[in-house]
């Protein structure tokens, strides 16, 4: 003959009131309780459908989507280095003033020198006028550049003409990397 125990009480797996359960399973004390349990466990689930669905659209990322994602934390980091620099062209300081906002400006461009894109040799802190399309002129670039990085550096940067194709890993370890030095930083 088989012979029922009693349940054992056991605390509440939301607010930790000791109970004794009903039914086999139950895991909150009362009504109360399994509201709020459900809830927490619906938001998890949502949080984790989140994470899934931002991972698979990362994987479906295109080589340029990457090579943009990229390029966002790297000025970033960029703009926060050199933001008590002030432009490496013309020395003014960075204001909030339109002109006068903060960009992150290639000595060799992205256009002409990709392979340079993610140096931070190639990369100043740059303000709005010099770095727009009737900005600074090219010989006042060089100047700031090698007032900023010395001309040694600055040589081995214009004589460097080697071709890169970019990598998918590659293009998330920069992202990455830049984000940590950016935080760091902050």
């Amino acid at each position: 003959m088989l012979t029922s125990k009693n349940p054992k009480a056991r605390p509440c797996a939301v607010c930790d009131r000791v109970f004794v359960p009903d039914r086999m399973g139950q895991v909150v004390c009362r009504y109360v309780c399994g509201l709020k349990k459900a809830r927490a466990d619906r938001l998890a689930i949502e949080k984790a459908e989140k994470e899934s669905i931002k991972r698979r659209k990362e994987a479906f990322k295109t080589i340029a989507q990457l090579i943009a994602d990229a390029q966002v934390a790297f000025n970033a980091f960029i703009r926060q280095r050199d933001k008590d620099k002030g432009c490496f062209v013309c020395g003014r300081p960075f204001t909030d003033k339109p002109g006068q906002v903060q960009h992150a400006g290639h000595v060799r461009s992205r256009g002409a020198a990709g392979h340079l894109r993610f140096n931070e040799d190639n990369c100043m802190g740059e303000c709005e006028g010099c770095n727009g399309p009737h900005g600074a002129k090219p010989h006042q670039i060089k100047a700031g550049a090698i007032a900023r990085i010395g001309q040694e550096r600055f040589d081995a940067l214009e004589n460097d003409n080697t071709p890169h194709k970019w990598q998918r890993d590659e293009l998330i370890a920069i992202k990455a990397t830049y984000k940590h030095k950016l935080k760091e930083m902050k």
